[in-house]
């Protein structure tokens, strides 16, 4: 198997992911995205556009003990963070990534597998996809739990794309709560 640019992986019968997950057990956070950014997807690193507010975020907030750059994302595992995103195939724009398929269920099986003490979508749009409801039905914060699941927050998305909607607050409802 050997890494292609933009975070593919070739091999036979490998599927072409744009980031690879970064999951192991037990951790006590993953953040879940929709898809990689087209940058992310290049430069194979989560959250890498410079617009993106996700790491000063997750330092502001608690979440980390200082402010880590996106090339950074593997030491996170160290921290308990791990990262996933719902759409592995695609990246970009979500008009543009959601073109290729997001597995629900299979995303379900890896957080039973892995077993994190707790989720957070990084946007509305990735927690409706997994609900299976319209954006505009899911609340940011905490959600009502989930038989056999991780607590499930929904967060603002940290893009600069969506600076309209931004609001730190379910951020910093997360670090508390992982904090406690």
């Amino acid at each position: 198997m050997r890494r292609l640019a933009g975070g593919e992986v070739s091999g036979s019968g490998a599927r072409l992911e744009k980031l690879p997950d970064q999951l192991q057990e037990n951790l006590r956070l993953v953040f879940v995205g929709t898809a990689a950014s087209q940058r992310s997807a290049d430069l194979g690193h989560y959250y890498a556009h410079p617009g993106n507010r996700f790491w000063r975020t997750i330092h502001e907030v608690g979440i980390t003990p200082r402010r880590y750059e996106p090339h950074e994302f593997p030491a996170l595992l160290k921290l308990g963070i791990g990262f996933t995103d719902l759409c592995k195939l695609g990246a970009g724009m979500d008009r543009l990534a959601l073109a290729f398929p997001v597995d629900i269920e299979a995303f379900r099986e890896k957080m039973r597998r892995y077993r994190p003490q707790t989720i957070a979508f990084t946007s509305k749009k990735a927690a409706s996809l997994f609900y299976r409801r319209p954006t505009k039905a899911v609340a940011l914060g905490r959600q009502p739990p989930l038989k056999d699941f991780p607590v499930v927050f929904v967060l603002a998305s940290p893009s600069g794309a969506a600076s309209g909607h931004w609001s730190v607050q379910p951020w910093q409802e997360l670090a508390d709560w992982i904090g406690r």
